[in-house]
């Protein structure tokens, strides 16, 4: 059974331009995987903590070797490993926060780049085997012939880390100029049908 593992980023709700970009995506997916499962980790719910002395302390220590407080410290850390190594395809569904990732985002980034479990002792990427598709939507727009294209900092970041990991088949849907439906220029419906065939394909892939 192929699984998909979709991390949403944004605190917006249904006026979120990125989880609507999510939303076509999974309808799409489920479309080309009718025996495919979902998994949702949804940032704006599960509130991440940042990392800690003591998350630092448990993960420089063997895990045979941890204490009750450097486990539960790590537990966290772990489940979200696990749901990232269960996964095919990994979607990751974000606005851009001043040409970045929201923190939220980060966080999830700090707690699943392991060494050992996602990231090899000697900076060989342990997570193989698998896609991500990256759906951005940003004020700005980056593309192409943009003046700012230097400023598209999140998707620059984000293959980074998927590609430390060992995920290089990564696509990217960017959903720059949303502005526009936040100042009323455009509708959320329109806005996405315009990204309609670039999230098919990556849904299909």
């Amino acid at each position: 059974m192929t699984k998909l593992l979709v991390v949403e980023t944004s605190p917006r709700g249904d006026a979120s331009i990125s989880r609507n970009m999510t939303s076509r995506f999974v309808l799409h997916w489920q479309a080309a995987h009718p025996e495919g499962s979902v998994t949702v980790r949804d940032l704006a719910e599960t509130a991440l903590p940042h990392v800690t002395a003591p998350w630092l302390q448990a993960y420089f220590t063997p895990s045979e070797q941890h204490s009750p407080k450097m486990a539960q410290a790590i537990r966290q850390s772990n489940e979200l490993v696990a749901e990232l190594l269960a996964a095919d395809h990994i979607v990751i569904a974000t606005p851009v926060y001043n040409y970045n990732v929201p923190a939220a985002l980060k966080a999830w980034i700090d707690h699943i780049v392991r060494k050992g479990l996602t990231l090899g002792f000697d900076g060989a990427g342990l997570v193989a085997g698998k896609a991500a598709t990256l759906l951005i939507a940003s004020g700005g727009a980056y593309g192409e012939g943009s003046p700012i294209r230097d400023r598209d900092i999140a998707t620059q970041y984000l293959r980074l880390i998927l590609g430390v990991i060992g995920i290089t088949e990564v696509t990217i849907v960017s959903g720059g100029g949303a502005k526009l439906v936040d100042m009323g220029g455009e509708t959320m419906p329109d806005f996405i049908d315009g990204l309609e065939a670039k999230i098919v394909h990556a849904a299909r892939a």
